[in-house]
């Protein structure tokens, strides 16, 4: 498929379907924010981690909380491409840092849609491509995509960089796997699936230098933001790990999950009893959907990046009701449900694309105004 083809023209449709479900899910937001005396804005943009990247691009770097047990929050845990875009768009527009980050998280959907339809009509067609992205843009925690957080950055940066993985694009996906690596510590699967990638077309007799300088370009992001933390703390190159130490999070191969879903499996109660249950049953559709991207083929850099995205999210320690949003980038689990919407008549598809949509504005409506995503 040439470059040109990924005109606006040929990605209209599955860019129109994003921002449908997307004004679908801030307009149920807004209504049930007016009932429940909540302002959409403020959940959007001034809460939880939002909060801490509007205060880095205000203040810079150094902000920390001591809690009661010890610990640490300091505001090193989080990546700096964000804020520092926030504070570009604040510097232009004169809004407020947690407007700016919703300025820049619209436009990143945006091209992340574009890039999940890009990387999908790669791998299966134009059709398939278009309902990949509405079906990523449909899912039970797609409302994050709309707020002042970091997951439609990366994941734009990290599909836009897979498509030049397939594409041989190596110089490009080179600095977009760097990019990634500014903006979330899973910068690490970019990176992973540039350099598998690399590998296969050297292995394969590419005589190029290309594929050599992707694969060196692509931890730079990551790298430099470690270090320098690592500078920061004293702590070397383990620094940033002490950070994450300080928020309780760290890799134990999944077993604190583990015993939080052994928890609600034991504890009394029926609400509880379910949502032991239901973290399984997520945790089985994740792993199936993933079963299924490898039984059917899909190119190897694009199952290396969802496989450590998912390994991340379901293996680490920590606040365990982000692992939703935390599996929000790994867009390549949506692709067999997408070919199976693409083999449908386009009514009956578009149906239960609809349905799954006003789910999700529903659920990220309730989502916001209760526990919503630290």
């Amino acid at each position: 498929m040439p470059v040109k083809d990924l005109g606006f023209r040929r990605a209209a449709p599955a860019l129109a379907v994003f921002v449908a479900v997307r004004l679908l899910g801030l307009t149920v937001l807004a209504v049930w924010g007016a009932v429940a005396g909540s302002s959409a804005h403020t959940l959007l943009s001034a809460r939880w981690d939002s909060l801490w990247y509007a205060r880095i691009a205000a203040e810079g770097y150094g902000y920390e909380v001591a809690l009661p047990n010890g610990d640490v929050h300091s505001n090193l845990a989080f990546f700096p491409l964000l804020p520092w875009l926030e504070r570009l768009v604040s510097a232009v527009t004169g809004l407020g840092y947690g407007s700016a980050g919703l300025v820049v998280s619209a436009l990143a959907g945006l091209a992340a849609a574009w890039g999940i339809f890009a990387v999908a009509e790669s791998v299966h067609g134009r059709r398939a491509g278009v309902f990949a992205v509405g079906v990523w843009a449909a899912l039970p925690v797609g409302i994050v995509q709309s707020m002042a957080y970091s997951e439609a950055l990366f994941t734009a940066l990290a599909a836009w960089s897979l498509y030049g993985v397939l594409r041989g694009h190596w110089i490009t996906a080179g600095l977009l796997a760097a990019g990634a690596g500014l903006t979330r510590p899973v910068g690490a699967a970019v990176v992973a699936a540039v350099w598998v990638a690399a590998a296969l077309a050297l292995r394969g007799r590419e005589r190029s230098w290309r594929p050599v300088a992707g694969a060196l370009l692509a931890p730079l992001g990551a790298a430099a933001y470690v270090l320098w933390v690592g500078a920061r703390t004293g702590g070397g190159l383990t620094g940033y790990l002490d950070v994450q130490g300080g928020w309780g999070n760290g890799f134990d191969g999944g077993l604190a999950f583990a015993r939080f879903i052994g928890a609600r499996l034991t504890s009394p109660g029926l609400p509880t009893l379910l949502a032991g249950i239901g973290l399984i049953a997520g945790v089985a559709l994740v792993l199936w959907l993933y079963a299924l991207c490898v039984r059917r083929r899909q190119p190897l850099p694009l199952l290396v990046y969802a496989g450590i995205v998912v390994a991340l999210a379901l293996c680490a320690s920590g606040y365990f009701g982000s692992k939703p949003r935390l599996l929000l980038p790994a867009f390549p689990l949506v692709f067999p449900p997408a070919v199976a919407l693409a083999r449908w008549r386009t009514g009956r598809a578009a149906a239960v694309l609809g349905v799954a949509a006003a789910a999700s504005a529903a659920y990220g409506a309730l989502w916001l105004n209760g526990s919503g995503p630290p």
